[in-house]
């Protein structure tokens, strides 16, 4: 392995030039930084005099780890994290990879930097971060989504077969005209939810029609905006499955507003990271994770492997369960339709 005297030699340039490449300095020139971290990748160099210290695991996040709609995924995923890295003696830091990392860094390279000896990684709308990251060999697990390269370690929920359940809960309680209202990125998760909706249309023998399928960003400004837009059409759904529990919860907010009585004129079914389906009215039936258990699980594996008390890999795909609450009911006598996206008129 190289040393910092070592390229600086190769390079013909200052060790404290190097060392001001390595972490990043804002005083040497991009040109410079480039030729370092290069021949720093090329020759295995990682630093070890005056690192910072070994016991930190970095919870990663592409963009901005923590926005105003934090939501209750996030605040679930947290506490297990936590929980798990504490077990084993571990602290937590997060990391803003699109704002910290220098694009000619390598991943093992900006974690070095920060002193982490290990990643849980949070892909999100950008899924190639966790491959990239496992490609350097840099221990990681990627939380909440999965991957079909062996050498990523992830741990992830599948609501494909639940999401089935759920929309044939609907079916039988006779509603046809079933609206899917979902996130706009096209995630593992997201992915299996629709998957199961369109199963259950055609276990059913129900042709699935696009425009019952809206998407938007998760969040209860996201509901709103699909729900708007699902009874807005001349023949409105009598159900809606919410894959998100933000957008469930704006969905329940605006129909209050409205005056849509859930259940009697509209079945909601919605997702549920943790116990948000107790705290709307009315309580609503949900297809439901344990976040929590998601962070615990990510966090107690990659703390094991760090501490060399296990090897291999580390991929688990958990059940999800359909909680029948209070939002779902038989199919009204009378459709409804919205005037001016401001009042109810129920038409029989």
């Amino acid at each position: 392995m190289s040393s910092v005297r070592a390229i600086a030699d190769e390079l013909g340039i200052s060790v404290a030039t190097v060392s001001r490449a390595l972490n990043n300095h804002p005083g040497v020139s991009d040109g410079t930084r480039r030729r370092v971290l290069q021949t720093a990748d090329k020759s295995g160099y990682r630093p070890s005099v005056g690192r910072k210290p070994t016991n930190v695991v970095g919870l990663a996040y592409p963009g901005e780890p923590v926005k105003a709609d934090f939501g209750a995924f996030e605040a679930a995923l947290l506490a297990g994290v936590l929980e798990g890295v504490s077990d084993r003696r571990f602290d937590l830091t997060f990391v803003n990879i699109q704002r910290d990392k220098h694009r000619d860094e390598t991943f093992g390279q900006f974690f070095d930097r920060k002193g982490l000896r290990g990643v849980l990684v949070r892909s999100l709308d950008d899924s190639k971060v966790a491959e990239q990251i496992a490609d350097e060999g840099f221990p990681m697990v990627q939380i909440a989504d999965r991957s079909d390269r062996p050498d990523v370690n992830y741990i992830d929920s599948e609501s494909r077969k639940t999401s089935q359940q759920a929309v044939e809960h609907l079916l039988g309680l006779g509603h046809r005209r079933i609206g899917l209202a979902i996130h706009r990125v096209s995630d593992s998760d997201h992915v299996d939810r629709e998957n199961g909706y369109r199963d259950a249309l055609a276990g059913a023998g129900i042709q699935v029609q696009d425009n019952l399928i809206v998407r938007a960003e998760a969040s209860p400004e996201g509901g709103v905006m699909m729900l708007l837009k699902l009874l807005d059409q001349p023949e409105p759904p009598t159900a809606i499955y919410f894959t998100n529990p933000l957008s469930t919860v704006g969905a329940l907010h605006k129909c209050l507003q409205l005056g849509i009585r859930v259940p009697k004129d509209l079945s909601i079914v919605g997702f549920d990271d943790s116990d948000i389906r107790f705290r709307t009215f009315p309580q609503f039936t949900a297809v439901c994770q344990d976040a929590k258990a998601l962070g615990l699980e990510a966090a107690r594996w990659l703390t094991r492997l760090l501490n060399n008390e296990t090897t291999g890999s580390f991929r688990e795909t958990r059940p999800t369960t359909l909680a029948v609450h209070e939002s779902t009911a038989f199919p009204p006598v009378a459709a409804i339709r919205l005037e001016d996206n401001a009042r109810v008129v129920r038409v029989i």
